[in-house]
């Protein structure tokens, strides 16, 4: 007879951040909580160093990125640090501490929940 016990699988915990903001635009009108939650988002990526950051981190092999690997973006290593951290308090990038260096991931619910703001729903014929 084994002594061997099945252990419950446990759920990721995911964090509020990622979980989607908003309704898609055509759905209805916000609320001044999904306005506030949308607006820190878009203005997070309407920086163009912030948004190639992002890009670089979403599209990075694997699904996520050293810090070493996507500061080349033509300003300082403490100016890429403060736009990571504008990203993540957006909710837009997470991050882990590896030893010296830090790696970012977007998370797939992030990219989900914007292209869902951003779905058209197609005309009615």
């Amino acid at each position: 007879m084994s002594n061997t016990k099945v252990l419950p699988l446990l759920e990721p915990e995911v964090p509020e951040a990622v979980a989607p903001c908003c309704p898609p635009l055509t759905e209805r009108p916000f609320t001044a909580e999904e306005a506030e939650t949308a607006a820190r988002m878009f203005k997070a990526l309407g920086d163009p160093v912030r948004l190639r950051l992002f890009s670089a981190v979403a599209s990075h092999e694997g699904g996520e990125a050293c810090v070493c690997d996507i500061s080349d973006v033509g300003v300082s290593q403490p100016t890429v640090s403060h736009h990571l951290k504008k990203l993540k308090e957006a909710g837009l990038l997470t991050s882990e501490r590896r030893g010296t260096w830090v790696y970012y991931r977007v998370e797939p619910s992030v990219l989900a929940a914007m292209s869902k703001l951003l779905t058209v729903a197609p005309a009615a014929v």
